[in-house]
């Protein structure tokens, strides 16, 4: 009768020979399957289970803590690319810009919004069903050779999200950091629609502010010393009301306040399991809002 044979091999490569036991499972695992621990090796699927058990760390706002400022950099990618997208093909600007309401002639220019215009006249803007310009136009810029800045409008801004942006993001997470700019930028253009339908109006500056807002939040949330804040929030509303005679106020302004609104969700929320339904609550209210808000205003202007 032959010796039972005592060679043992790794569970996951049965034809490698292993005389080392995961210190979990105590199952053997060859070089190519050792992964070291605190005490021995593990196996790589005790490691993943290991991993789902570990609470993940998250922020006084309920975010994942990530060191990278992932969507900072995806958005201030996205601005340029819609900028260089400008530069090739200025009709880009008047295709995807705000604007809640305006004419195209019989020659393809553009006219101010009146309620009764000719019959070779057509609708343009949001009230022609264009709803995608109420997040476009926070993509582009003004063209190098038009406005009061030119290339310095898109420069500031993204100098401006570059700054704001990744002190927000850390906070807040990637998913919630996301929102509160969508949703500030489409609280810009929804001010915008209410008071001005007639103006087209482009730019990040919306979000921004919203960005703004949502610094000035979280650092009151967190106990922060007020008085570097104070004089940025200061300059940010000094910038809101010069902006008022240069370029499109409202955009700001509507900003700011749907920024602050859903900051003040994120910092206030309860902490404890229903602090993702309130924050998530409040986001989808503000966006009915904003929704029925830009209906009632279209049907006003298309009566």
């Amino acid at each position: 009768m032959e010796p039972e044979s005592t060679l043992t091999t790794c569970y996951r490569h049965p034809k490698v020979e292993s005389h080392v036991r995961c210190t979990r499972c105590e199952r053997f695992i060859c070089p190519d399957c050792m992964r070291e621990a605190a005490v021995g090796h593990q196996c790589p699927e005790c490691v993943r289970e290991g991993a789902r058990s570990v609470r993940q760390a998250r922020t006084a706002f309920g975010g994942r803590i990530s060191a990278v400022p992932l969507v900072t950099y995806v958005l201030i990618g996205l601005n340029v690319l819609a900028y260089l997208g400008e530069l090739v093909r200025p009709a880009l600007v008047d295709r995807f810009e705000m604007l809640g309401a305006g004419l195209v002639g019989p020659d393809g220019g553009h006219y101010l919004w009146q309620a009764s215009y000719p019959a070779d006249f057509h609708v343009d803007g949001v009230v022609d069903g264009e709803w995608y310009r109420l997040l476009t136009g926070a993509f582009l810029h003004l063209p190098p050779t038009e406005g009061t800045f030119g290339i310095l409008h898109i420069v500031m801004n993204m100098v401006s999200l570059w700054n704001i942006g990744r002190v927000v993001e850390a906070q807040l997470g990637r998913v919630r950091y996301l929102a509160l700019y969508l949703l500030s930028a489409l609280g810009g253009s929804v001010l915008v629609l209410l008071i001005a339908p007639d103006q087209a109006a482009v730019g990040a500056s919306g979000a921004i502010f919203g960005l703004g807002a949502a610094y000035y939040v979280m650092a009151r949330r967190l106990g922060a010393d007020m008085r570097s804040v104070n004089q940025f929030m200061g300059g940010l509303l000094l910038w809101l009301v010069i902006s008022a005679f240069v370029t499109s106020w409202q955009g700001h302004l509507g900003g700011l306040l749907a920024g602050g609104v859903v900051t003040l969700a994120y910092a206030y929320a309860p902490r404890d399991g229903r602090r993702n339904l309130v924050q998530a609550g409040a986001c989808v209210a503000l966006l009915a809002l904003l929704v029925i808000l830009t209906v009632a205003k279209v049907t006003e202007l298309a009566a």
